[in-house]
């Protein structure tokens, strides 16, 4: 798996997580204001996208869906 950066930082009002590749690998920014089980969460949200190679797909509905069945 590439290098994964981790940063806490306040996201819009119901987004706990985001995830973006970059050139070493890719970018997750948790919401800094859930508490540590809702960050844990959002980390293998995040960590689930990266591992099935969802920005590789371009279908953002079916990604979601999935990624949240598996939850």
């Amino acid at each position: 798996m590439d290098d994964i950066f981790v940063y806490f930082v306040s996201l819009p009002n119901g987004i706990k997580e985001a995830v973006l590749p970059c050139a070493d690998g890719y970018t997750v920014y948790i919401d800094r204001d859930l508490d540590l089980s809702h960050q844990i969460e959002a980390y293998n949200h995040a960590i689930r996208h990266i591992r099935n190679k969802d920005f590789d797909r371009h279908d953002v509905q079916i990604i979601e869906c999935e990624a949240h069945r598996k939850e």
